[in-house]
């Protein structure tokens, strides 16, 4: 019997999908994802709909607007928040709607503290990422505002088990120190990763529901996840260089959401659920493990996000990494 919170030979998605109608995106989740479906993110709808901007419209008692085109910290709620707040109502509303009488696991997803920090400005200028006081409050704001999302999530869909996805394409910038300046110039400081651990873990423990980190970029920091006590990690497998640490962070139990399936196919081509398989089959076989293992820990999803896929291609691909988990199971 399999320990984690999802099916052996599960397959998601990483959250956003195409166009800006949210009843259809949500349609295509629950047909092509049964195992393991999630809540749709439109970001082709604009500001609030952005991942920063929905994430950061969850903060509890720190509002945010938008200025000069980015995200910062406001003296008070206004018209970009109540946007923000009409589009992830509407949201919830579909996915209330369409997941009437489903019960099993379910992803929800939100950007994670640090990716939030280095995105979003101060009201005097430059990132939250320059002042540890402003991120250490900024972290315990979301944890709160996550809380609460789990929680009116479980509300509307009792039969779920609420996954929680926290997307941090910054985290490896954040740990090198290469995050810029507003000038270009120079960079941010460098943040340690016992430090990086301590503020994904202070979310981990405050949502009260199992958490994935989701990192799409080269170097996942895969150490720094697994003391953030995250019960799996989600990434890019072309980006992936050096085995190793994954076969570490395997050993160790940790849950893998492997990004096998290319968010753009080649000129003409089809997805196809065999070659998906057999690309994850591939890695784990490299490094080792049972066999029978593989299906428990592994959840096959696209690279990342597919907001820019042609929606046809979306249904296609979401379909071939359910098929590619089902042959994964076939043990």
């Amino acid at each position: 019997m399999s320990d984690f919170p999802w099916a052996p030979g599960s397959a998601t998605g990483i959250g956003s999908l195409p166009g800006d109608d949210i009843a259809e995106a949500q349609r295509i989740v629950f047909g092509e994802l049964p195992a393991l479906p999630h809540l749709a993110e439109l970001p082709e709808r604009g500001p609030g709909a952005d991942m920063i901007g929905r994430t950061a419209g969850l903060l509890v008692d720190l509002p945010v607007q938008v200025y000069a085109g980015r995200w910062q910290i406001a003296a008070r709620a206004g018209k970009d928040l109540r946007r923000t707040s009409d589009l992830l109502e509407r949201d919830l509303d579909q996915l209330t709607e369409q997941a009437g009488g489903y019960t099993g696991p379910l992803k929800i997803q939100a950007a994670g503290p640090w990716t939030l920090a280095a995105s979003l400005d101060l009201p005097i200028g430059g990132r939250l990422l320059r002042d540890p006081g402003a991120v250490r409050d900024l972290t315990d704001s979301l944890a709160e505002g996550l809380r609460r999302h789990v929680a009116e999530v479980r509300k509307r869909v009792p039969g779920a088990t609420v996954l929680l996805q926290l997307d941090e394409p910054s985290l490896p910038t954040v740990l090198a120190g290469r995050v810029p300046t507003e000038s270009g110039f120079s960079v941010y400081r460098k943040v340690d990763g016992p430090a990086a651990a301590t503020g994904l873990r202070t979310v981990v423990e405050a949502v009260g529901t199992p958490v994935i980190v989701h990192c799409c970029a080269p170097d996942v920091p895969l150490q720094v996840i697994r003391d953030a006590r995250a019960t799996a990690v989600a990434f890019d497998l072309s980006l992936l260089k050096d085995l190793d640490p994954l076969g570490e962070a395997i050993e160790a139990g940790l849950g893998i959401f492997m990004g096998a399936a290319p968010t753009r196919a080649p000129a003409g081509e089809r997805p196809e659920s065999k070659k998906i398989a057999e690309r994850v089959r591939t890695v784990w076989q490299r490094l080792g493990f049972p066999a029978a293992r593989l299906p428990e820990q592994v959840v096959v999803t696209p690279a990342c996000g597919l907001s820019g896929a042609p929606i046809g291609y979306v249904r296609a691909l979401l379909k071939a990494c359910t098929e590619a988990g089902r042959r994964l199971a076939e043990v």
